[in-house]
């Protein structure tokens, strides 16, 4: 098979523009982290947000270190993470050495269940991740208000959802703080690459310094007359973000729109295609949201073995995924409570092509080669 005929399950959309930008910091000889292409993006994205504070760094999991760093968490509090996700908010919690709890989640969305949080919440809880799971927000205005009684924290995780919205607000907005992933299959990509968002300005400032071994930006020095030497005066991290992944990510940000789009169209044409499977059920979005598209998971009947389905699919040149993780199972975590949905979502979740690139044409072959495959694999796993 020829590599023209294979169908990525994700690609990014980088082109003339964003190597355009590239050219431009080459030129400006300052390639490292907070220089002016830095600056610039952290002011696009404050203003985007509607933020106290926009913070550049390397990638979303140290986004969320720093989060956990700046909202004060210690060895001991206990923070609610959402459980169907990418481990990130469990593995940021654990780096302070607190410890994370699992929430389950909601079957239809994949996303933190409310009530769920509300039943955990103990003498030690702190806060609480939610996660806008493959780019489906949460429930921020009711896990806002279950944390306001507490007095505790949210963070939102919208790794996965730049673009999506929540009763009118977008992803990124949607707590106190936010975390976003720029990662190579994100709506908006450098490669790699994060940011934190919060609504207070001193929450960004910690979160800067510290992103930086906690002497700040070695750019801002070099401007200074004369020959500041900076104190290290406390532990700092080296989680910067080089001006050429914010040069491009200004480009990027310019195109959420129309990226996202082009994912809506093919996650349209997906659900119309799939519509009348029995096997299967495709992603609902409920009417007070709107979706990012990161991922397009599919749902498998609990009839159908998925490893089969999967192995049909990449021999027909066409990429698949589990989707994401019940962090509960992962050995690092195991010994936690019980998350059956997120379990069961683990065990059936399939994910497909999806990105910006992929054409009707894909589209339709994708569909009728699922189509076949779980047809062809219902009744396996029950045979088992």
């Amino acid at each position: 098979m020829s590599t023209s005929d294979t169908i990525d399950l994700v690609h990014a959309s980088l082109g003339e523009q964003e190597l355009a930008a590239v050219a431009e910091v080459f030129a400006s000889g300052w390639p490292a982290g907070q220089g002016p292409k830095g600056k610039a993006l952290e002011a696009q994205l404050k203003e985007r947000y509607g933020a106290g504070d926009a913070v550049a760094v390397s990638n979303c999991g140290a986004a969320l270190h720093l989060a956990m760093l700046a909202l004060g968490v210690k060895p001991g509090d206990e923070v609610i993470v959402a459980d169907y996700t990418f481990p990130a908010p469990a593995h940021a919690v654990r780096y302070v050495g607190a410890v994370p709890v699992f929430a389950d989640v909601r079957a239809d969305t994949g996303t933190v269940d409310p009530q769920a949080v509300a039943d955990l919440i103990g003498p030690r809880t702190v806060g609480v991740i939610a996660v806008d799971t493959v780019g489906m927000p949460a429930d921020y205005a009711q896990l806002q208000a279950i944390a306001d009684r507490h007095g505790i924290f949210v963070v939102e995780d919208a790794a996965c959802a730049v673009g999506a919205t929540y009763q009118g607000r977008e992803a990124g907005a949607l707590a106190e703080v936010a975390c976003l992933s720029f990662h190579g299959r994100k709506g908006a990509t450098s490669g790699e690459g994060g940011a934190l968002i919060t609504a207070d300005a001193a929450l960004g400032a910690d979160a800067r310094l510290r992103s930086s071994f906690g002497i700040g930006s070695i750019f801002d020095q070099a401007q200074v007359v004369g020959l500041p030497i900076p104190q290290f005066t406390e532990i700092g991290y080296n989680f910067k973000l080089s001006d050429i992944a914010a040069a491009i990510l200004q480009v990027q940000i310019g195109r959420i729109g129309e990226l996202l789009k082009r994912r809506s169209a093919v996650a349209e044409q997906y659900a119309q295609l799939l519509a009348d499977e029995e096997l299967l059920s495709v992603p609902r979005v409920p009417e007070d949201r709107t979706h990012a598209w990161q991922s397009y998971m599919v749902t498998l009947d609990e009839r159908v073995d998925r490893s089969a389905v999967a192995k049909a699919l990449r021999a027909q040149g066409i990429g698949c995924g589990h989707g994401t993780w019940a962090t509960h199972l992962q050995p690092v975590f195991e010994g936690g409570r019980a998350c059956p949905v997120s379990a069961d979502l683990f065990a059936r979740n399939l994910a497909i092509p999806m990105h910006a690139e992929l054409s009707e044409e894909q589209v339709q072959r994708v569909v009728a080669t699922l189509r076949a495959a779980v047809r062809e694999h219902a009744g396996a796993r029950s045979a088992a």
